[in-house]
């Protein structure tokens, strides 16, 4: 059951009369490659195999960019960066804190289910340290700072009982990476379609129900 794979990322909100020829190569570029790199790792994945699917001969890919990294680089840094602004709309006049808790886990899975592939990279992310060398959270510092600032916010103003932001973290947000990246790993019976309304809705709500308990005194 296939979900959609629309980026919601600050380019789709300008208004493009005519976008050079070159560009609209190089995003091409960039949404195969995330494909791939979703699909088969980073370690895995081929320049050439980029190439194929955007149409082009390898060497033009050189030409945007130097290498593999580079371009595997370019896509994690959008990822955490459009997830942090897509963080930052939906938090924008929220001032309880629960409900900006909420609003944030909210957003993470939402943004995934727009991008399954960033779920699919992330995950990769989590497993294998390689892409990033000595600094894992490079691109991704970002989504923990949202995180911890409105726990932290939360505890200050006496709503939320003393708890780790990280442990809020590698549990109860953590679960919305499965949640996009994994149905099709459960076996045909256990299946499901991340997206459809009626299953997001009880994920949500049972996302939901563990962040208050977690929060709670």
């Amino acid at each position: 059951m296939a979900t959609t794979n629309r980026r919601p990322t600050r380019r789709e909100t300008r208004e493009v009369a005519r976008q050079p020829r070159g560009d609209v190569t190089r995003q091409a570029i960039l949404r195969a490659a995330e494909r791939i790199f979703a699909d088969v790792g980073y370690a895995t994945a081929r320049l050439e195999d980029v190439a194929v699917e955007v149409g082009i001969r390898r060497p033009s890919i050189v030409y945007y960019f130097p290498g593999k990294q580079e371009l595997y680089d370019e896509i994690e840094a959008d990822i955490f960066a459009s997830m942090h602004e897509f963080v930052q709309d939906r938090l924008a006049g929220v001032t309880d804190p629960m409900q900006r808790l909420l609003a944030l886990l909210d957003a993470w899975l939402d943004f995934l289910i727009l991008r399954p592939t960033a779920a699919r990279i992330i995950q990769r992310l989590i497993a294998d340290h390689g892409p990033r060398g000595d600094n894992p959270i490079e691109f991704s510092d970002s989504a923990l700072r949202d995180l911890e600032a409105v726990i932290a916010a939360g505890m200050e103003k006496g709503d939320f009982a003393p708890v780790s932001a990280m442990h809020i973290l590698q549990t109860i947000s953590a679960g919305a990476l499965m949640y996009v990246g994994n149905p099709a790993q459960l076996g045909a019976k256990r299946e499901y379609d991340p997206a459809d309304p009626e299953e997001l809705a009880r994920f949500r709500a049972l996302q939901h129900k563990l962040a208050r308990a977690a929060v709670a005194f």
